[in-house]
């Protein structure tokens, strides 16, 4: 069976992965040979359904909670499953408080056992949640090795657009390029910034809570981190803005004060796209079958919605219609 995919991101890359291993002849086509143009490269690339649940719904936790299972079968020794820290100021303990009531499978902790975990942090937070089962990755290390083992296994890479009619199933994985052309498709825009200091050190993703704008910070590294990431409703996809910019650095502040002299490595934003309940979608509609809609949930979400294609290509779930 020959399947052509449209889009070389997160979506893409792992349906292509969940079809070669049933045996399709796959080809990918993305007219952006670097990934830099997918919302993907700007990802967390956190494994956080218990988290995620604290606004998402519960079809988020249902499909993600074996996220960091499925990509370790994917890619081994790219996960790393060392849980996520959810802190607050002092003057916002209410928000700590307000998450824990939203989700679960998370553990209170004191400033001696925050201190145990990180000690960068010590004598900064009087409490924290620590969801111990979660896990994170790097998205662009995931990508790049992703896309090396697909090659390696035979899959084609083009930028060309080839005639779909030589093919026996298109998935379209295109993202936020169907706004506009998808119904109810809409765009919402994530910035992000990475900082380099090594005066701290970091060993698990960090989430901020605060009334206004939360954030989190994820270590890739080598002093490196990302901070991340506003949600704006807002199809505008300029560079940064001057607000976010200030947002972002003032949490990594309020996190710990060293990150003021880190020095600002990379500034970003991008499209993400959604659907009105933020939950994917995989529809199929004679040969096109379409997966779009990871909204913040790309790394999260893509293995699960990806097996769902490949179940659709294999006509092994509900001919047609749609599969969410």
């Amino acid at each position: 069976m020959r399947v052509l995919i449209k889009g070389a991101g997160v979506a893409g890359l792992t349906v292509a992965h969940a079809l070669a291993a049933r045996g399709a002849k796959v080809t990918v086509f993305d007219p952006n040979p670097s990934f830099r143009a997918a919302a993907s490269w700007l990802a967390g690339g956190m494994l956080a359904p218990w988290c995620e649940r604290e606004s998402a719904d519960e079809a988020v936790l249902r499909e993600g909670q074996d996220a960091p299972d499925r990509w370790e079968a994917m890619l081994p020794g790219e996960v790393k499953r060392n849980g996520t820290l959810v802190l607050a100021s002092a003057r916002d303990q209410t928000e700590l408080k307000r998450f824990a009531g939203r989700t679960a499978g998370y553990q209170w902790l004191d400033e001696e056992r925050i201190a145990a975990l990180e000690p960068s942090l010590a004598g900064r937070f009087r409490q924290a949640l620590f969801f111990p089962r979660e896990a994170h990755l790097d998205p662009r290390r995931t990508l790049t090795a992703l896309c090396e083992k697909l090659v390696a296994r035979g899959i084609l890479f083009i930028d060309t657009n080839p005639d779909e009619q030589e093919f026996d199933h298109v998935v379209d994985c295109t993202g936020a390029s169907r706004i506009g052309e998808t119904a109810s498709l809409r765009g919402v825009r994530g910035e992000m910034i990475y900082l380099r200091t090594d005066e701290i050190t970091l060993d698990r993703p960090v989430r901020l809570l605060h009334p206004r704008i939360p954030v989190y910070i994820v270590p890739r590294g080598d002093g490196l981190f990302m901070v991340g990431a506003t949600m704006i409703e807002t199809e505008f996809s300029g560079p940064i803005t001057a607000r976010s910019l200030m947002e972002l650095l003032n949490a990594a502040y309020a996190l710990h004060p060293a990150f003021a002299d880190a020095t600002v490595v990379e500034t970003g934003a991008g499209i993400r796209p959604a659907f009105p309940d933020n939950f994917p979608r995989v529809e199929k509609h004679g040969k096109l079958i379409s997966l779009n809609g990871l909204y913040r949930h790309g790394f999260l979400l893509a293995p699960a919605m990806a097996a769902r294609a490949a179940d659709l290509v294999f006509n092994t779930d509900t001919a047609g219609g749609h599969a969410s």
